[in-house]
């Protein structure tokens, strides 16, 4: 099994999308907006969006809730984990070593968790 895609919510797509749009350049990512309220960065096995919630009710993250990207290496890990601060993302936990994987932890704008990993 494999997974097919990972969508996090946002109260505000155009900052949402530049966020992801400047923490995913170079990634090799194709871009689509099939409506104003989704956009998808894809590639090969790789599918992630932002909504704004059908329900239209605002967007909240999950406590607990997190998506994991494979950066590459850890020279990769901390150059990300330095672009989503600079982006105005925050720091949930530095780059570090953690069990098998160097990761690093941060929330995108709405709140939503990341780990970017080796």
């Amino acid at each position: 099994m494999k997974m097919n895609y990972f969508v996090v919510g946002t109260n505000d797509m155009s900052v949402s999308r530049a966020f992801y749009d400047a923490l995913f350049a170079g990634a090799g990512l194709q871009t689509m907006s099939p409506s104003d309220r989704m956009t998808y960065w894809l590639g090969e096995d790789f599918a992630f969006a932002v909504a704004i919630p059908y329900d239209k009710k605002p967007a909240t993250n999950g406590n607990g809730t997190m998506v994991g990207f494979c950066v590459g290496t850890k020279k990769d890990v901390e150059r990300m984990h330095s672009l989503a601060l600079d982006l105005g993302g925050t720091c949930e936990g530095a780059p570090g070593q953690r069990g098998p994987k160097f990761s690093a932890y941060v929330r995108d704008l709405d709140g939503n968790k990341l780990c970017l990993s080796d």
